[in-house]
């Protein structure tokens, strides 16, 4: 899973996704609108009976952050949760096996911000899909040459060229913005998200993406994809 909100495990249940199948949890940043929703998360797997490893991978202040509730409230937890500490600033593989492999992405936000970029391989090593999910971050070129040619990418677009002077304050990009690294980077297909409140049609930041990238779609909520 990347990120966890607040109230992550009642969409997850509402979408009919059994959380206790997965493994591990990839943090990209400690605001709390990508992390408030762990420590719930990782009671309900205890209440479950949970015995596989939790493996989460997360800027080190986050196990500084987690381990007084855990030590608190969750003595009792029938799994073990490993943290793996990570750099946000710093491209590398955080994980790898056989048939995938995770790499960091870092990006420019008011924290430190990693995107991820997920390889498939084939037995034989040769990859055969890649996904890339940035969020949170300004306009930043230097991501180009990690997320060149990926099949789908995730990339914030917080608000539309109107509000582009928001970005250098908050460290967010516009969708005409997600669309131009789209664009530079050869991607495949753009999808944008985490859009302001403020604006209310959506349609608005597909309007400023796709005369720039045409294969561009809005993520919705409790809406499964096939990337």
């Amino acid at each position: 899973m990347i990120d966890c909100g607040e109230g992550t495990q009642i969409t997850m249940r509402q979408m009919g996704i059994k959380i206790a199948r997965f493994y591990s949890l990839l943090i990209s940043h400690l605001h709390g609108d990508h992390c408030f929703g762990v420590m719930g998360l990782l009671g309900t797997l205890g209440m479950l009976k949970r015995t596989q490893p939790m493996h989460i991978y997360a800027h080190p202040d986050l196990q500084k952050l987690l381990q007084p509730w855990l030590d608190y409230h969750y003595k009792d937890l029938t799994y073990e949760i490993i943290f793996h500490a990570i750099n946000p600033r710093k491209h590398e593989t955080i994980y790898s096996d056989r048939t995938l492999t995770i790499e960091t992405i870092p990006l420019k936000h008011r924290v430190p911000t990693c995107g991820f970029l997920f390889t498939e391989h084939h037995r034989d090593q040769e990859p055969i899909k890649r996904y890339a999910y940035c969020s949170d971050t300004m306009y930043s070129e230097k991501i180009i040459p990690l997320i060149e040619g990926v099949q789908t990418l995730y990339h914030e677009a917080t608000y539309t060229e109107q509000d582009a002077d928001k970005c250098t304050k908050y460290r967010h990009s516009t969708a005409k913005q997600a669309a131009t690294i789209a664009q530079k980077a050869h991607v495949q297909q753009l999808i944008l998200g985490h859009f302001s409140s403020r604006i209310l049609e959506q349609s608005e930041f597909l309007n400023e993406a796709k005369p720039i990238f045409e294969n561009t779609i809005i993520a919705k909520e409790r809406t499964k994809y096939t990337i």
